[in-house]
């Protein structure tokens, strides 16, 4: 399990308190530092303020996984591989009643919440809404289990499946 000592967690967390992050341009990451690359990544995706990080395990690769509010107020979740720097996905957030998301969800969130403890009991801590790459729709539970790990858990709106789940390490920024 990845593990991030004190002094590298006050480092991130004072990297990422910037909230303006308007000097992103001017970031220069070493060979070895992969968040600052994915950090650029990210921004090369969606230009904005990064207002969350998070480090998930998904199978045996490190993720990172971005919020970003856009300066036109839009919210984006983008995820890089810890490995490779690469952006691997990039969903938009939106709000439970945004009209394309309601468009193509044919399943309640009661009951993709139902799907997610089932598969992981515990307490969901957090919800949001996510519209895909490829305009399907998702919940992504974060879900804490009784032993305190947090479990994050995907279910696809419209078939009411699990299409992703896994153990979130770390984060930093707002919920």
């Amino acid at each position: 399990m990845f593990r991030l000592s004190i002094g590298a967690t006050l480092i991130a967390a004072a990297f990422f308190a910037n909230t303006a992050m308007a000097e992103h341009a001017n970031l220069k990451p070493k060979a070895h530092d992969s968040l600052g690359k994915c950090v650029q990544a990210a921004l090369v995706k969606h230009d904005g303020t990064i207002v969350k990080v998070e480090f998930k395990n998904e199978g045996k690769s490190g993720v990172y996984e971005f919020d970003i509010e856009s300066a036109d107020g839009t919210a984006w979740d983008i995820e890089c591989d810890a490995k490779t720097s690469k952006v691997i996905e990039v969903e938009q957030e939106v709000k439970a009643d945004d009209a394309k998301f309601k468009a193509v969800a044919k399943v309640s969130e009661a009951d993709a919440k139902a799907t997610a403890l089932k598969a992981h009991a515990g307490t969901v801590t957090e919800t949001e809404y996510e519209i895909e790459a490829d305009g399907k729709a998702s919940y992504e539970f974060d879900i804490t289990t009784a032993d305190g790990k947090e479990i994050k858990v995907e279910v696809d709106a419209t078939s009411g499946k699990i299409v992703e789940e896994n153990e979130e390490t770390y984060q930093i920024g707002k919920e």
